[in-house]
């Protein structure tokens, strides 16, 4: 069977059992569905954060997500993958990115989630702002996020 992929950039929430269900309906090759959801914390370093905006650079943040589903398509062999990100205003508790991978068996598809989420943490381009009580400010990378991105690196 073939590797279906959606890849959606959205204001809008998704609903996580939803979307397993389009990517595993009448699919009898898939033995392990493996999701992962970001969701908007209310502290960060200590930090209150009161709400989160994400911004993005049309086309071309879709166009990053594709090459790294991609190269996980070509590292693992994976029987689906759904990427959704969304941008806009997020308050403390609301759902910001989900990523699912399908395989036939676990490993893959654990292994190709995590990749993809340390790559969307480091690679795609999207833009932050945290709003606390003492003002806003756009979010730096993290060295934690850059390091755990760099364990995919092909030596």
């Amino acid at each position: 069977m073939n590797c279906p992929v959606a890849i959606r950039i959205q204001e809008d929430d998704f609903d996580i059992a939803r979307e397993i269900a389009v990517l595993t309906k009448s699919r009898t090759d898939i033995g392990a569905v493996v999701s992962f959801s970001g969701i908007c914390r209310a502290d960060e370093d200590s930090s209150d954060i009161a709400a989160l905006t994400l911004e993005h650079y049309p086309g071309m943040a879709e166009e990053e997500i594709k090459r790294h589903v991609d190269e996980a398509m070509s590292r693992w062999p994976l029987n689906g993958v759904s990427v959704i990100h969304r941008v806009g205003r997020f308050m403390p508790g609301q759902n910001i990115v989900l990523v699912l991978t399908a395989s036939q068996h676990r490993r893959a598809a654990f292994e190709a989630a995590e990749f993809l989420m340390d790559y969307l943490k480091t690679s795609a381009p999207f833009w932050k702002k945290e709003e606390s009580a003492t003002g806003t400010g756009w979010v730096e990378a993290h060295a934690r996020d850059d390091e755990a991105a760099a364990r995919w690196t092909k030596s």
